[in-house]
């Protein structure tokens, strides 16, 4: 594999890994054929565009074909201001491709073609690199779509936890569980173990079991992550909005009200939120705030990252339908 030298003189706000495939968007079921959009998705660099967006510095270090979809994801991410001097090209192996089939008005079926990928053979010599800068960078994100992609992602992931604990980095964990590629019971036996690594653990109601110990209390899990040395617990309740965890405090914010175009991607632009405010040293209640409007955002537009807001646009969902900015 082939990677760009690290400009080593970049303080960096944010570091993740994963894999980004080419995105190939039908307008209605795949077996009729018709017309399909070309553009890049993964749950990673999805945050870490909108992190960018949002003015932050963020670095993503996965592997791409040595093939023009994967000179698209690269060209993408630089367009959008996400460092890639950590990416490498494996010339053995082709760049992803995921397919949206729209097949009612509110369901869509994804297809994946990740198998043997470049991304499923990302190395732990990537994420060495991209630690390689002085500064460290402040935050690393994982989610658990990559250690499930196979042997070499989940020993990168590995990786990282350790170079993150070395360098005073914080931890923060998006579970973001895929049944397609690995079981519930494989997911929670890795994940657990990631757990003493992670400062900022962020799931939905169903994922949140993944992460508990056996002897949590029912009526509140989430105190057991709490007691184990996780600063935040951020719990996303979809429709019903987000829930924030903390020794001290627990707070509730109600999703913000924009009509729903595509769900897909909802919950990537929420994480890029909430750190994005972490990053700002923005309190908890802001913090959450920012995360469902970056959420909304994401709802109201179709596609995973496109819709994702600058600083300067966060407000404009306060306002009134019809009204016409100039």
């Amino acid at each position: 594999m082939s990677a760009v030298p690290v400009d080593a003189g970049r303080a960096i706000d944010v570091l993740t890994l994963g894999e980004t495939m080419v995105a190939l968007r039908g307008s209605g079921p795949l077996k009729l054929g018709g017309s399909m959009d070309v553009s890049v998705a993964g749950a990673e660099s999805n945050v870490a565009i909108g992190l960018a967006r949002l003015g932050h510095t963020v670095r993503w270090a996965g592997a791409v074909g040595a093939d023009e979809a994967g000179e698209l994801v690269l060209r993408t991410l630089r367009a959008e201001g996400v460092d890639v001097s950590a990416a490498t090209r494996d010339p053995a192996a082709p760049t992803g491709l995921i397919l949206f089939e729209p097949r009612l008005p509110e369901v869509t079926r994804v297809h994946y073609y990740r198998a043997g990928s470049a991304g499923s053979r990302l190395t732990a010599d990537a994420v060495t690199a991209a630690f390689a800068s002085a500064p460290p960078p402040r935050v690393l994100h994982l989610t658990g779509i990559t250690p499930a992609l196979g042997p070499a992602p989940l020993d990168a992931c590995r990786h990282a936890l350790r170079l993150a604990r070395e360098h005073g980095t914080e931890v923060c964990l998006d579970v973001n569980f895929r049944s397609r590629l690995w079981s519930r019971e494989a997911a929670a036996a890795e994940l657990r173990t990631w757990l003493p690594y992670v400062d900022v653990l962020i799931a939905s109601d169903d994922e949140l079991p993944l992460c508990l110990p056996e002897s949590a209390p029912t009526d509140t899990p989430e105190r057991s992550l709490i007691d184990g040395g996780i600063r935040e617990v951020v719990l996303k309740h979809g429709a019903a909005g987000a829930t924030a965890h903390t020794a001290k405090h627990q707070l509730h914010s109600p999703a913000r009200e924009v009509r729903a175009v595509d769900p897909v991607g909802a919950g990537d632009a929420f994480v890029a939120g909430y750190l994005s405010a972490l990053l700002d040293g923005s309190d908890v209640p802001h913090r959450l705030d920012r995360a469902i409007t970056t959420g909304a955002f994401a709802v109201a537009t179709h596609g995973d990252w496109e819709g994702a807001p600058t600083r300067s646009e966060l407000d404009l969902l306060g306002s009134t339908p019809g009204t016409v900015v100039r």
